[in-house]
């Protein structure tokens, strides 16, 4: 096949990605919305079992058994919500099976659903964002093709490339964990960078500046995508920390939020580190010396000290909540602008965005 014909299958690659992730977006929100939560199937069953007993003649107090499910849900201990007069078996029993579905585990908000249409829209919408993740790298594999060359040597392709990883952080963290919570979100990330990379950053697939033609472009950007992906996951994850506040919300409790944004940057971290070294390494060879304050290599460096100003925080001063989120967003705002300000609004050595 041409290199021409390479490309055009890239760009639908690309169309499709979207429209998969679009829909895979509309499929999550309906069971993010309407889905029916462990808590609440723990609530039926225990209120169910006193029905039945009060039916069969025994005696059963009904008191107030909302405070029990709103306290598990918001991720706090149920003994410090709950009034003492709530002694009923429903709310006993709601409690600590709600408990026991969420103790510990991350996306205990949007757990296994009853099989209703919410739920299939669920197990739809994540099938779906496998074939958006299957396009999608498709459309980076066509392209490389098409260039003869590893396919993230402008901005366009940069783009693509970070939302594809993106998706990847999300889809493998769901193996091992449900955070299919943030499946609309991560999903409406990465349909807008991808149409962003359409729209603003598209270039025609060709050779790139001799700088970039080196073997250090499959290193060091590499695990520069790999890292923004998963930090892109947790910034998602800190504006919902910030958006659900403190009252009931289909949102998954705060911790779980926290949780899922930390554990991705433990993991990014080092490769951003990595990245950043190898970036100098790279500069060595290309321009003959290893840092010369040009502004990217000035907002990498920025954008790792304030990733680790983040996880100090949170290892040494035990931030936690609503400060350390804050800290992460402002990381996450360096890395934005290192990505899309610094590329097109600074003239510098890495100015190869290709846009005008």
């Amino acid at each position: 096949m041409s290199a021409e014909r390479l490309a055009e299958l890239s760009d639908l690659f690309v169309v499709a990605a979207v429209l998969l992730y679009v829909v895979a977006m509309v499929g999550f929100a309906v069971d993010l919305a309407f889905g029916r939560t462990r808590l609440d199937r723990a609530t039926d069953r225990a209120t169910a079992r006193a029905a039945d007993r009060a039916a069969d003649g025994e005696p059963v107090e009904a008191r107030q058994p909302v405070a029990v499910g709103a306290a598990v849900r918001d991720g706090e201990s149920s003994a410090t919500s709950e009034p003492a007069s709530v002694t009923s078996e429903a709310s006993v029993a709601a409690g600590a099976e709600a408990a026991e579905a969420g103790a510990g585990a991350v996306g205990t908000a949007n757990g296994p659903t009853a099989p209703n249409v919410p739920a299939r829209a669920g197990t739809v919408a994540l099938a779906l964002a496998w074939l958006g993740w299957a396009a999608n790298f498709g459309a980076l594999v066509t392209r490389g093709l098409a260039a003869d060359r590893w396919p993230w040597g402008n901005m366009y392709e940069f783009v693509v490339a970070i939302c594809f990883a993106a998706v990847t952080a999300f889809l493998v963290t769901q193996i091992r964990h449900n955070v299919r919570f943030l499946g609309a979100f991560v999903m409406v990330t990465a349909a807008l960078g991808l149409g962003l990379a359409v729209k603003v950053f598209y270039t025609v697939a060709g050779p790139v500046v001799p700088a970039l033609d080196s073997y250090w472009i499959a290193i060091h950007v590499t695990a520069a995508i790999i890292a923004t992906g998963l930090m892109t996951m947790a910034g998602v994850s800190g504006i919902l920390y910030l958006v659900r506040g403190d009252g009931a919300s289909r949102l998954p409790a705060r911790a779980d939020l926290e949780r899922v944004a930390h554990r991705a940057i433990v993991f990014a971290f080092p490769l951003w580190t990595f990245a950043v070294i190898a970036g100098a390494l790279w500069a060595d060879r290309a321009w003959g010396r290893y840092w010369g304050w040009d502004p990217k290599e000035v907002w990498a460096f920025i954008t790792w000290v304030a990733y680790a100003a983040y996880l100090h925080a949170k290892a040494t001063a035990g931030w936690k909540g609503r400060a350390a989120t804050i800290v992460q967003l402002v990381a996450f705002g360096c890395l934005m602008f290192n990505l899309i300000g610094v590329n097109i609004f600074i003239d510098g050595l890495h100015s190869y965005a290709d846009v005008d």
